[in-house]
């Protein structure tokens, strides 16, 4: 995308983090190429997220994990049926 102020791998934290929500009014200004490059890099940080050590007997660091894995997940069925058309 041309003008894009942030690297995807910065979008991909910041919609992990909550700071962005994926919708499609957010995806309007992706290519298609973009679009494709941005799934895969939200796929490899939910990677990053579940590689990291579980933390044990911690409640609200299980749930920030969790809501961060949950955000990522609905980006890319988000951007999955944007794709698609269905939205």
């Amino acid at each position: 995308m041309e003008g894009r102020s942030k690297s995807l791998s910065a979008i991909a934290s910041d919609i992990a983090e909550g700071f962005i929500t994926v919708n499609p009014l957010f995806l309007k200004k992706f290519s298609e190429k973009d679009l494709k490059e941005l799934h895969d890099v939200i796929i490899k940080k939910e990677r990053q997220i579940r590689a990291e050590p579980f933390p044990f007997n911690e409640p609200l660091q299980i749930r920030k994990r969790n809501m961060k894995l949950q955000r990522l997940y609905q980006a890319m069925v988000v951007i999955k049926n944007f794709m698609e058309g269905r939205i």
